[in-house]
């Protein structure tokens, strides 16, 4: 594996994985700055709120498992796919529990969008592990607090928020080291180096979008006081 900061090919020093962070800096923080998010994270949002963000994931995960069993063996993109990561089963459980009569059907643009551009990402590995990047890891470090968060306000003994258990990761930190190791060690030309971090901020874009689609329908639901 080559060295986390020499990326043959590259005319930068910067490891890949911390070209990914700092590149998309700005865009990660407006996502996590969404009133949707800041009402999820202070428990305020009602379960019917949640419902429709899970159906939104859904469609996003959904696209992101299916490229990713087509990418298996790309010389790219494989080192990546790992069954432990995914989460549509996960996120099908859940709606079962918040949703017992069945999910709502959801018409979401926002979430639409971010699938399609997941399944574009078929034609090029780096384009699809920026998405796989953006999300998992996402899951894996923000999302456990959204997960605390959840069955804190709703008293769950650990029913309902199988999105954010990784079961056969225990030990998050390790495995997310694990993973930038394999990042910066991809032999990619400072072109597609360029192409990567591009992609890391067109998700964040799109996640960002997806949570301003539902802060327009706060209203409709009546939020939990924090207090």
């Amino acid at each position: 594996m080559t060295a986390p900061n020499s990326v043959r090919g590259s005319d930068s020093l910067t490891a890949l994985s911390a070209a990914m962070r700092d590149g998309s800096a700005a865009e990660h923080r407006e996502a996590e700055s969404s009133e949707f998010v800041e009402r999820l994270v202070a428990g305020e949002l009602a379960v019917e709120g949640y419902v429709e963000y899970l159906v939104r994931l859904r469609t996003v995960y959904a696209a992101l498992e299916s490229v990713g069993q087509l990418l298996r063996n790309d010389s790219i993109a494989g080192g990546f796919i790992d069954q432990d990561l995914d989460r549509v089963a996960a996120i099908n459980a859940d709606l079962a529990y918040w949703a017992p009569e069945g999910a709502p059907s959801v018409v979401s643009p926002a979430a639409d969008a971010y699938a399609a551009r997941i399944l574009a990402s078929t034609q090029w590995g780096g384009q699809y592990i920026a998405h796989h990047y953006t999300r998992y890891l996402g899951d894996l470090s923000g999302g456990q607090v959204i997960g605390k968060v959840l069955s804190r306000t709703f008293e769950l003994n650990g029913q309902g928020v199988e999105f954010y258990a990784f079961t056969e990761i225990p030990k998050p930190k390790p495995y997310k080291d694990a993973y930038r190791l394999r990042l910066d060690g991809l032999v990619l030309d400072a072109a597609d180096r360029a192409r990567v971090v591009d992609e890391v901020k067109v998700a964040f874009q799109l996640n960002h979008a997806v949570f301003e689609e539902l802060a327009g329908h706060l209203g409709r639901w009546q939020l939990r006081s924090a207090g």
